[in-house]
């Protein structure tokens, strides 16, 4: 990576939500009236979930953090590093030979609670001195809150997981997205139910959202359209594999996307995951449910 003057914040960014946000907009301000480059650092692992040896199902893919950081906050590069090196690593080497020698650091943006290096001995009181000591700049970001609720990762994946993407939304400041690949489907949707459809897999370690129908957002070549997208085992569908599958149902399109790259936009859960009697009566429930996604973005 070529040396440039960065501007970075620090943390692992998962769904990079509103507090995210107010570290990513500092550090865009700060670079801009420095002339640096707007830069995050991030880990390729949830530290939380290396340290206490848990199961953190995740918000975003490296990937979706990396977009959402470039899209909504202005950040132009992003620095994934491994974390079971830095985590090995002195706190004072991470900032004096790593952020500042190799990366190239001017002033460095974290939150309140950021710990690194080895044993998490580096916190913010001791990032703010070493800074001063080497004359780079620093600001801590204190919690962010919203109605009395401080934002963070952990609150949003309880949101999602329950299917409550409107509040959700207003704790990350977008919808909750997952940008996969399509797979090859088995065809149902357009044989049976005369409906294009998408075919995602949620990542492993990826949060899944509770099952169900959701109003969303498709974005694929440019394109932007909305689809009545089904997360769960699919009960209805004869010899279902027990597979959790995320199948978008596109409104007004024909076409295969198979292998195009799409961002699914969690918008509104419509209704829960349930078995019908019949293939047709799960078809006339599709149609209710994109009149009813229709309604919602506005026709």
């Amino acid at each position: 990576m070529e040396k440039q003057r960065r501007v970075i914040a620090l943390g692992f960014f998962d769904g990079v939500h509103l507090g995210h946000g107010a570290l990513l907009r500092r550090v865009r301000e700060t670079a801009d009236r420095l002339g640096a480059v707007p830069t995050a650092f991030t880990f390729d692992k949830s530290p939380t979930a290396v340290i206490t040896g848990q199961n953190v199902p995740l918000l975003s893919t490296v990937d979706d953090r990396i977009l959402l950081m470039r899209e909504c906050c202005g950040i132009r590069d992003v620095v994934v590093a491994p974390f079971d090196a830095m985590q090995r690593m002195d706190w004072e080497d991470f900032i004096t030979k790593y952020l500042v020698e190799e990366l190239g650091v001017v002033h460095v943006v974290a939150g309140h609670d950021f710990h690194f290096g080895y044993m998490g001995k580096g916190n913010p009181d001791r990032l703010r001195a070493k800074c001063a000591q080497l004359g780079v700049g620093c600001d801590i970001i204190q919690k962010v809150e919203r109605d009395g609720i401080t934002i963070s990762s952990t609150y949003i994946r309880t949101l999602v997981a329950q299917g409550e993407m409107e509040r959700a939304a207003q704790f990350l400041g977008h919808p909750h997205i997952l940008t996969q690949k399509v797979t090859r489907g088995r065809g149902i949707g357009h044989s049976a139910l005369g409906f294009p459809t998408v075919n995602l897999r949620v990542p492993d370690g990826v949060i899944v959202p509770a099952f169900g129908v959701y109003a969303t957002q498709v974005r694929f070549d440019g394109e932007v359209r909305a689809a009545v997208t089904n997360v769960g085992v699919r009960p209805t569908v004869a010899d279902n594999d027990g597979r959790v599958t995320v199948e978008g149902f596109i409104l007004d399109f024909d076409g295969d996307l198979y292998s195009h790259q799409v961002r699914m936009e969690f918008h509104k859960r419509l209704r829960g995951e349930r078995k019908f009697p019949s293939m047709e009566a799960l078809a006339e429930e599709i149609r209710r449910n994109a009149e009813q996604t229709r309604d919602f973005f506005g026709g």
